[in-house]
């Protein structure tokens, strides 16, 4: 069993990176390997709405010129997902958003039923308000929202402060613990057992 985790903040060794290795050690302790993928400082498109990855049945996103499609074929061999972003004016970064719309656009069937949860890391406020932002992705996938013993926050604002909040590594830490025995439960009996789904009736509000 394999967990992704996403850094979609700039900075490869600040507070996300703690938080999400703090999740990434203690997924190991409990049997899962864990990888964590850096976004850094280089640009990630935004989705333009062309419909090219579906009628092209591409698989994952018509532009290739940033990280997206490599983390789509990354989530091929995962089983979970991670994602965790600093908090921009009580939003999560844009890479994140951006990401997240081009991945589970165009490669919807490797991230269904997978189980996921996010992370948030704040100076003082908008924690809370990122974090349901990013949940609200996962629940529209058919992911298992994974909890802990308080919502995915941690607080720092420099460097390496993350590390003082001892209850935030804490609530890391139980995430990983009952992310583990999750995955644990959904392969046990080898393949991935998920439950069977009706088959969707979408509709829109306004008819034609």
């Amino acid at each position: 069993m394999k967990v992704l985790l996403i850094n979609a903040g700039p900075h490869k060794n600040g507070n996300t990176s703690l938080a999400l290795s703090e999740v990434a050690k203690q997924l190991e302790k409990n049997g899962v390997e864990a990888e964590i993928v850096q976004v850094g400082v280089k640009p990630v498109r935004s989705c333009i709405a062309c419909g090219q990855c579906r009628v092209k049945e591409l698989g994952c996103c018509v532009f290739d010129d940033d990280i997206c499609n490599r983390v789509i074929d990354k989530m091929a061999e995962c089983d979970a997902l991670v994602i965790g972003s600093p908090v921009y004016y009580g939003q999560p970064t844009g890479a994140a958003l951006s990401l997240i719309h081009r991945m589970f656009f165009s490669a919807g069937h490797l991230f269904q039923n997978k189980p996921a949860a996010a992370v948030t890391v704040c100076r003082r406020g908008g924690a809370t308000a990122a974090f349901q932002t990013l949940n609200m992705a996962f629940e529209m996938m058919n992911m298992p929202v994974v909890t802990s013993q308080y919502w995915n926050i941690v607080y720092g604002r420099e460097q390496g402060e993350a590390a003082l909040d001892t209850e935030g590594m804490q609530t890391m830490r139980t995430l990983a613990d009952n992310m583990a025995f999750l995955l644990q439960r959904i392969h046990a009996n080898g393949a991935p057992h998920y439950p069977e789904r009706e088959e969707w009736q979408p509709m829109h509000f306004i008819r034609p």
